[in-house]
């Protein structure tokens, strides 16, 4: 009935209206979650969360996405999946390959190696002629005897056939293989190259190999040391020190990486 639901609605209204609510967060905190969305377009509530707790505010994500106009919830697959990567992913590696064109329109084929246990890429390289002779070379590089993982990911492509196969065995790496057509199932990977793409490559033109070298490890510099993953609970892959306001005086300042693309959040005490 439309008369009982109206006065329900007006009962709760009536007794909710003398409690205290959400205590509101200071107009300058505010005005700094918007400057990060502003400073970093391709940043969500959590990204920009894990700055703040860094900063040591506390506030809660759901606060940063309110004033952000979204939110983002964790699905019941999504924990399933976190649960079994804390129990395994201290043995667990992966490889795999990903392109990038030229200005020339010329394509560079780039390999790295991500471990399971801190997302870290314990090796990145490019070349245009990607043989197996390669990417054996790179493998001798990124692992080694006692170092090598107890399971390693890797999908059907040809190059990771013959000599690679027989190599990574020959370390003791269990190699997993993903169906065909399904990079989801090598997940950690793909989603690192979905990372460097949206906050990389999207917004610069590769002139050749060298560059693109140069530009994948000023980024990884930034990936590991100053970048927030939620998979980490809002820490940085190297580990992240926590900062704490000294003085009234200090203020937050934002610290340009990546050639200005992000920004790492510090406080800094005025002279």
């Amino acid at each position: 009935m439309t008369w009982h639901r109206a006065g329900f609605r007006w009962y709760w209204r009536f007794l909710s209206r003398h409690r205290p609510g959400r205590p509101k967060i200071t107009s300058a905190l505010q005005k700094l979650i918007r400057s990060m969305a502003t400073a970093n377009p391709t940043w969500g509530a959590p990204r920009i969360h894990g700055e703040l707790l860094k900063l040591g505010f506390e506030i809660s994500e759901c606060t940063v996405s309110r004033y952000l106009g979204r939110m983002n919830r964790p699905k019941d697959s999504g924990k399933r999946w976190l649960t079994f990567l804390k129990n395994h992913r201290e043995v667990i590696a992966a490889m795999d390959f990903f392109t990038v064109p030229t200005s020339t329109l010329r394509v560079i084929y780039c390999f790295f190696v991500i471990s399971y246990r801190r997302r870290r890429i314990s090796h990145f390289n490019a070349t245009e002629h990607p043989t197996s002779q390669w990417i054996v070379q790179q493998l001798r590089e990124a692992i080694s005897d006692d170092s090598a993982p107890k399971s390693l990911l890797l999908d059907y492509d040809g190059k990771f056939s013959g000599d690679v196969a027989r190599m990574l065995e020959c370390l003791g790496s269990n190699l997993i293989r993903t169906a065909y057509r399904s990079p989801w199932q090598n997940g950690l990977a793909e989603r690192w190259v979905g990372s460097c793409r949206r906050e990389l490559l999207d917004h610069v033109i590769v002139l050749g190999e060298s560059h693109l070298r140069r530009l994948v490890r000023e980024y990884l510099h930034y990936y590991h040391e100053d970048r927030v993953h939620d998979a980490l609970n809002k820490d940085a892959p190297t580990g992240r020190v926590l900062e704490r306001r000294q003085t009234d005086a200090s203020r937050v300042v934002a610290v340009p990486r990546v050639g200005g693309l992000h920004h790492r959040y510090q406080w800094q005490t005025a002279a």
